[in-house]
């Protein structure tokens, strides 16, 4: 993917990795928007330079008035980052804990669909262009406190693949980015080994320069999640992860 002439749409792009993937990929010399619902972050990104615009990707209408205000100020867009997500610990001992993967699902799989079904006809009109999707290295190595999160990023997978299928032949890609734990939004708190954003943004930025670009941007970190089930290290992975739920659970077991 060549990023120094694209015209890019980041939503969820207002803090973490969004925000810093916008910023490289003007960097590179591509025009940026991003999309988000933090009004204070929206207004110092546009004071970089960079476009905003508000949406709420758990809202129809909001994603429409999106896009259409996107549409008229950048007819070129040729890229969509679907970045927007939440990430919430969850008891499933606790029937309430369904309220938190409702809005896990809703924001981070149906978001994502929502923003990919307002641009899908206009990238097909052009008959070029990308949409990035964004998984994580939980969506198949889980991690037992968040299984909405999980859930819903291995969906997002699933989506993704079943997107890619879908639009051969369109010249309408689908890049599929899948991000280890990265030191931004509290993951340093949860995992204190978690990769620099810095550090994650560079290696992303350049796997996503390749040409052809790959179908999954697979950083080195992410490498063991990815592949666990075909290198046989799943089933110790899991049990490693889950000695998180003692520290994480309150009144869990060690």
């Amino acid at each position: 993917m060549d990023l120094t002439s694209r015209t890019v749409l980041v939503v969820g792009g207002t803090s973490g990795i969004g925000r810093e993937l916008a910023r490289r990929f003007a960097e590179a010399g591509s025009t940026v928007a991003v999309g988000g619902r933090n009004r204070a972050a929206l207004a110092e990104l546009a004071d970089e330079g960079i476009g905003t615009v508000r949406v709420d990707v758990s809202d129809d209408s909001s994603v429409t008035a999106a896009r259409d205000a996107v549409l008229t100020r950048y007819p070129g867009l040729d890229t969509v980052v679907t970045m927007a997500g939440v990430m919430h610990i969850e008891d499933l001992r606790d029937p309430a804990h369904f309220a938190a993967t409702a809005t896990t699902v809703d924001v981070n799989l149906l978001g994502t669909i929502r923003v990919i079904d307002a641009f899908t006809p206009h990238l097909l009109r052009r008959g070029s262009g990308t949409f990035v999707t964004v998984t994580s290295g939980i969506a198949f190595l889980p991690f037992p406190p968040m299984p909405g999160y999980a859930a819903s990023k291995a969906a997002v997978h699933a989506y993704s693949e079943a997107l890619r299928a879908q639009l051969g032949g369109t010249g309408v890609g689908v890049v599929e980015l899948v991000p280890p734990a990265v030191a931004t939004g509290g993951q340093e708190k949860v995992n204190p080994h978690a990769l620099p954003l810095d550090a994650y943004a560079t290696e992303a930025m350049r796997l996503l320069a390749q040409e052809p670009t790959p179908d999954e941007i697979l950083v080195e970190r992410v490498l063991m999640h990815r592949w666990a089930e075909r290198d046989g290290t799943y089933d110790d992975l899991v049990a490693q992860r889950s000695q998180a739920l003692a520290s994480l659970l309150p009144g869990r077991r060690g």
